[in-house]
């Protein structure tokens, strides 16, 4: 049996291993601490949302997403991390995800929901294909690190 339920506190541990096991599959490095998810997640002003999946009475993923304001659109969810472990693939987890994310969104009346996929992550652009989504194949995400605003602030722009 599936259920998607909203991670607590008490999932903290929990998601750091899921988060872990993401980072892993994508061959990320990650360095976020439960002290970290706890306050960003748990406090009075949450900095994000979690949803664990269970199948079976096993953990088998997490989506991880958070308000987004776009000045074009309006209000939406910001998928940051959807994952599966790999033994659950295909039992319909992801759409069970989205199912719920949908419900939040159309309870929260917001415009949409926007996410980020790797083109070389060929299941997962099949699965968005599958339910709708709309590609913005001319967007670059771009990062700046913790160091280079640092530097920024510090020297003005380089």
């Amino acid at each position: 049996m599936l259920m998607i339920r909203e991670a607590v506190a008490d999932d903290v541990p929990l998601l750091k291993t899921l988060i872990y096991e993401f980072a892993e599959f994508y061959k990320f490095p990650v360095s976020i601490t439960e002290e970290q998810l706890l306050h960003d997640g748990f406090d009075s002003r949450p900095s994000f949302q979690a949803l664990i999946a269970e199948y079976d009475g096993e953990t088998a993923g997490y989506a991880l997403f958070f308000d987004y304001y776009s000045s074009f659109k309006g209000r939406c969810i910001f998928l940051e991390d959807l994952f599966i472990r790999a033994q659950f693939r295909g039992k319909g987890i992801g759409n069970a995800f989205f199912e719920r994310l949908a419900a939040i969104a159309e309870q929260k009346r917001y415009v949409g929901l926007i996410l980020q996929v790797f083109d070389w992550n060929k299941p997962a652009v099949e699965f968005y294909k599958k339910i709708g989504a709309t590609f913005w194949d001319d967007l670059k995400t771009v990062w700046l690190s913790r160091d280079t605003l640092q530097s920024i602030a510090r020297n003005g722009k380089r």
